[in-house]
């Protein structure tokens, strides 16, 4: 201790030189505690969805065999494509399939559409009760819709509805209900009017002085620079439109028009084959699952640029 003691007297820097290695020490160690806890939420979130691929590759016999220990995570014992093929035999998979692409995009293009017109006029225009009507619209975010779902059953079922050859009563056991009714969103309003709110105003002000009118400038001058609230809002639009679950067993009836959420009660109706669940809940989350990752850096800083302002 005396030895320590003088070489500090010595040596004037060493108390900083100290304090360094301590500082140095004590970010290393939160580095280490980081990585620990981002490890465990990697396994905690991503256990189950590789117990479900692996088991998709598995008979039901295997699959409960394998419970309780590690090989329930491990491609290992009688595995096959068997349940895959089976999944085509069972269901008309190729139908469900298009049809929850085309609802889900139908939803995302429509969505971007209305809720970024209205928020441009809330956020760019001005007139009499304009705070008033966004409070109304963000008010509606606390209202689950679960408790909109019965009423709005009731409402559809009494709009005219066109097929291409006459009109008749009920939107039900159509591509409509499915989207028309989730194209205004509360939330993707909101996103893009805390966005369109950090454009300065001056470029509508010059857009004015060219002869632009209010739709040429929200054409032209805003959605051109509101690509990251664009980005999130599509995103954050086309989860809830694919995984619509409800709704769809609510309202539809056919196979022609069914989404794939609905598509998983075919495998729980009399003898449920977990294997062919497993490969049909594969098929629907992988392709997501992988968009998502291949994205998420744009998600990310799309929800920062988007959801702050300033």
């Amino acid at each position: 201790m005396s030895e320590v003691l003088t070489h500090v007297a010595d040596n004037p820097a060493a108390p900083h030189a100290v304090s360094v290695a301590g500082a140095d020490r004590s970010g290393r160690g939160k580095a280490v505690l980081v990585t620990v806890l981002k490890s465990a939420l990697a396994l905690v979130f991503g256990l189950p969805l590789l117990f479900m691929i692996v088991s998709s590759f598995k008979p039901d016999t295997q699959i409960f065999a394998d419970l309780g220990g590690i090989r329930a995570f491990l491609p290992v014992g009688d595995i096959g494509l068997d349940n895959y093929t089976g999944v085509f035999d069972r269901v008309p998979f190729a139908q469900f399939l298009f049809n929850s692409v085309f609802i889900s995009v139908a939803t995302v293009v429509g969505g971007l559409v209305v809720n970024s017109m209205a928020a441009f006029v809330l956020a760019r225009m001005r007139f009499r009760g304009q705070k008033v009507l966004l409070a109304v619209i963000l008010a509606t975010l606390i209202v689950p819709f679960e408790v909109m779902a019965l009423p709005l059953l009731w409402e559809v079922n009494l709009l005219p509805y066109f097929d291409g050859v006459e009109f008749s009563q009920g939107w039900l056991d159509t591509y409509a209900v499915q989207i028309v009714p989730f194209i205004a969103n509360a939330f993707s309003i909101f996103l893009f009017y805390q966005y369109f709110d950090t454009i300065p105003k001056e470029l509508d002000e010059a857009a004015m002085i060219d002869g632009a009118g209010w739709f040429r400038i929200y054409r032209s001058v805003i959605m051109p620079l509101s690509g990251p609230a664009i980005a999130t809002v599509a995103i954050l639009t086309f989860l809830p439109a694919w995984n619509q679950y409800l709704w769809p067993l609510m309202v539809t009836q056919s196979e022609a028009v069914r989404p794939a959420m609905v598509g998983i009660d075919y495998f729980r109706q009399l003898n449920v084959s977990w294997g062919q669940l497993m490969a049909y809940a594969s098929v629907i989350t992988v392709p997501v699952l992988v968009l998502f990752i291949a994205f998420q850096r744009s998600f990310v800083n799309s929800i920062a640029s988007s959801g702050v302002k300033g």
